[in-house]
């Protein structure tokens, strides 16, 4: 795969004609005689090629005239993988405008958070994506509409505002133009066991790329999870056949108030279940969770390239489609990261929990056991650093990491250039690479970031016979690159440790 795909049409046209999931939301066919847009795997009878044009984002199909099929639903498609491996202006933009920046703050303050003009940034997403800013924003809160209006018993008039819609007939006219029917018609579409029960109670299918392995992913989430703020809840959600499955559940802090999520890995999609305070959040919820879980991901390219190293490629074929857990709040990563510093797992966890019952901000969970929101960088900031039960050194380290993020000082948000980032990170106190490291891989998002110096990858290299001393082993890894943190999961899973296996 590559950058502007939707650019080589007979390559897009073989796409079509397979009928390739792979290729869903990399590019999207319009057709010129029936005025509707697909995704490449719809399972529709190919047209022409002739009359098949192609666009490299939906937003740029509507904004030609090109209404969603009813079919496929194009609209709900797996992201662009571009997004979450790149760190150009175009990438930090759309990361932004998926975590809803500009319904929230309009194109200046999403200019501003990237450091250039509106200009600017309007004319390099036109020239990639075929749409500026505003109508990528429409096309999501499109998306966010339809979600509302298929799985929630809501007013029509209480869905228009938290698709983020600024009026209700801007809210008629864009179901109308986007999916040729009215919100009532797409509701009465909607399947009758859709609604959710309670206002704010919101059970969605979150799509992937397969394969997706879900034990690492999970096993992660799971065996780090932060008492009070994330838990592994057997028997929660309903999978498939309407056997109870068990969910990684945590605490959300939102743009307008808070959120509880409860996810779980299926065959074909990840069952997720949204509890918000302020439905106006969901879009940007959504796209917190398919960062955490990595959603958008490209497994097919990743496992491709790591296969040609012959050392890696039976750890491939053995459990494809690894992905990377991430976060779905930066700055908490972090903080958790220098907590981890030098210690096990479990002193990690007992060293965040004790940050949560002190400074979190306290919430109701009627299902489970969480209690608190992650404490914020302004709530860490105001703490007495003789309460830390830590190491003079780390308390120096977290107490200028927390106060540096609270000033605004280091940005580690969806807008964060990797490399600037990171460099911003080694100049602080305490921190050396592999802290350094796994925060761009993790909360970063970056997709070669690479752990040399990490023990469990040391010990994984020895066992499989590669380098293991750090600068050797950076050396071969450079076979890997642009996906080492890809390889990362590879070589921590073949050791025991229970952050490799899905929680019974």
């Amino acid at each position: 795969m590559q950058k502007g795909m939707h650019t080589d049409t007979e390559r897009c046209v073989r796409a079509v004609r397979s009928k390739d999931a792979r290729f869903d939301g990399w590019f999207f066919t319009a057709v010129l005689t029936t005025g509707i847009y697909c995704r490449p795997s719809c399972p529709v009878v190919p047209p022409k090629p002739e009359n098949m044009v192609f666009h490299p984002s939906a937003a740029a199909c509507q904004q030609a005239g090109f209404r969603a099929c009813k079919r496929c639903r194009p609209d709900t498609s797996p992201g662009s993988p571009e997004w979450n491996r790149r760190a150009d202006l175009v990438a930090r933009a759309m990361r932004l405008i998926a975590d809803g920046v500009v319904d929230r703050e309009g194109v200046p303050g999403l200019a501003a958070r990237l450091g250039y003009s509106t200009r600017q940034i309007e004319r390099q997403l036109l020239a990639e994506l075929g749409a500026g800013p505003l109508a990528l924003a429409r096309a999501q809160r499109a998306r966010t509409a339809r979600l509302l209006i298929e799985t929630t018993a809501l007013p029509m008039a209480q869905v228009a505002f938290a698709a983020g819609f600024s009026s209700i007939r801007t809210f008629n006219d864009t179901v109308r133009e986007v999916f040729a029917l009215s919100p009532s018609g797409l509701r009465a579409r909607a399947p009758r066991n859709a609604a959710a029960p309670t206002p704010g109670a919101l059970s969605l299918r979150l799509p992937f790329r397969a394969p997706l392995n879900p034990d690492n992913l999970f096993g992660h989430l799971a065996a780090t999870a932060v008492p009070g703020v994330e838990e592994w809840l057997p028997h929660c959600l309903e999978g498939a056949g309407g056997t109870p499955v068990g969910a990684y559940r945590r605490t959300l802090r939102l743009p307008y108030g808070h959120g509880i999520v409860a996810l779980a890995p299926q065959p074909d999609h990840i069952a997720c279940r949204l509890t918000l305070g302020d439905l106006r959040d969901l879009p940007v919820a959504i796209s917190r969770c398919r960062r955490l879980l990595d959603l958008d991901a490209d497994p097919v390219a990743v496992d491709d390239q790591l296969r040609t190293d012959p050392v890696l490629a039976p750890l491939v074929d053995k459990a494809p489609g690894r992905r990377v857990p991430r976060t779905v709040d930066e700055a908490e990563f972090a903080v958790r990261a220098v907590l981890g510093q030098q210690v096990s797992t479990a002193a990690a966890r007992t060293h965040a929990a004790r940050l949560v019952t002190a400074h979190g901000e306290p919430v109701d969970d009627p299902e489970g056991g969480l209690t608190h929101l992650f404490p914020s960088p302004e709530a860490l900031a105001a703490l007495d650093p003789g309460t830390l039960a830590l190491p003079r050194t780390r308390r120096t380290t977290l107490t200028t990491l927390v106060r540096h993020l609270a000033e605004g000082e280091l940005s580690l948000g969806a807008e964060s250039d990797w490399a600037q980032a990171r460099a911003r990170l080694l100049a602080l106190p305490g921190f050396g690479p592999w802290t350094a490291d796994v925060i761009a891989m993790r909360a970063l998002g970056d997709p070669d970031a690479f752990l040399p110096t990490d023990l469990g990858i040391r010990r994984a290299a020895r066992e499989l016979g590669l380098p293991s001393t750090p600068a050797a082993l950076t050396a071969r890894a450079a076979a890997w690159r642009p996906w080492r943190a890809y390889a990362v999961q590879y070589l921590w899973a073949t050791d025991s440790h229970p952050i490799n296996f899905l929680p019974a």
